[in-house]
């Protein structure tokens, strides 16, 4: 019986013959690649012109982002010296308005005078006020530090001004001298702390009910605190800073809790 072969099948029957490479591709859906000069002639492709003005708009787009990014950068820059300029300034008054609102008045346990602008201040401490005789010097309750701590609630502080350690700095330091120790028969030595720099002038002023004044003692003729404080602080001028261009000064209004006191003793009737 004759045999019927697939014409497709090799002669040694090992399987299909495969197809022609080129009907392969072709039933892929691939194209041939080819070289033909022609075919290359008509494809597609940017011209110099088109580059040129891409590379224009670039180069204009990126010259607004510097822009952009140099102006925000100057602005954080300025931003930043504000701030590390007015946290001294703020630390400052923060503590000033928390010791006068503890302010202690004459007579009581462990408490003594409020000297404003007086010749006696500091004189437990061994101060001087080198600077003149702008200062504050009186009793106040926010001497707690910690529990452990082996201090009181009461202390004494001393506001002046001082010469600045730094002979390049502008002005004068503002410096808050502490005496913890109230129970000490002899001079203490104060604890100095540094609260801002490049101050000008420092004033204190004390209402008494009618008109401001510029001192006050109450170990002298001042029986009781006064009803209000008003601090002053006028920072120095920068340098290359006409004086008159200089920052308006730094205000700031404390009214005083006080219970009135005479210096009349009554005595008891039987």
């Amino acid at each position: 019986m004759p045999e019927n072969r697939n014409p497709n099948m090799v002669a040694s029957g090992a399987g299909p013959a495969p197809p022609p490479m080129d009907r392969a591709i072709r039933a892929l859906g691939f194209g041939l690649w080819t070289l033909d000069p022609q075919q290359a002639r008509d494809a597609q492709a940017f011209t110099l012109i088109e580059m040129l003005l891409a590379i224009a708009i670039c180069a204009i787009v990126l010259v607004a982002i510097n822009g952009v990014f140099a102006t925000a950068v100057r602005l954080r820059d300025k931003t930043s010296e504000a701030v590390e300029a007015a946290l001294p300034v703020n630390r400052a008054l923060d503590t000033l308005y928390r010791d006068l609102k503890g302010t202690v008045g004459p007579g009581g346990f462990l408490a003594g005078d409020f000297r404003c602008g007086a010749a006696a201040m500091g004189a437990t401490m061994g101060l001087s006020g080198e600077a003149g005789s702008a200062g504050l010097d009186f009793y106040t309750s926010t001497g707690t530090i910690s529990d452990k701590a082996p201090w009181g609630d009461l202390q004494e502080v001393f506001y002046e001004l001082k010469a600045p350690t730094d002979r390049n700095e502008r002005g004068m330091d503002l410096v808050r001298c502490l005496n913890r120790n109230l129970l000490a028969t002899t001079t203490q030595t104060p604890e100095i702390q540094r609260l801002m720099g490049n101050v000008q002038t420092l004033d204190f002023e004390c209402y008494d009910g009618t008109q401001w004044r510029n001192t006050w003692d109450t170990s002298t003729g001042d029986t009781n605190l006064p009803a209000t404080v008003r601090v002053r602080i006028q920072l120095a001028a920068r340098p290359g800073e006409e004086a008159s261009k200089a920052a308006r000064p730094l205000e700031m209004l404390v009214p005083l809790v006080s219970q009135t006191r005479t210096n009349l003793t009554t005595g008891g009737t039987q």
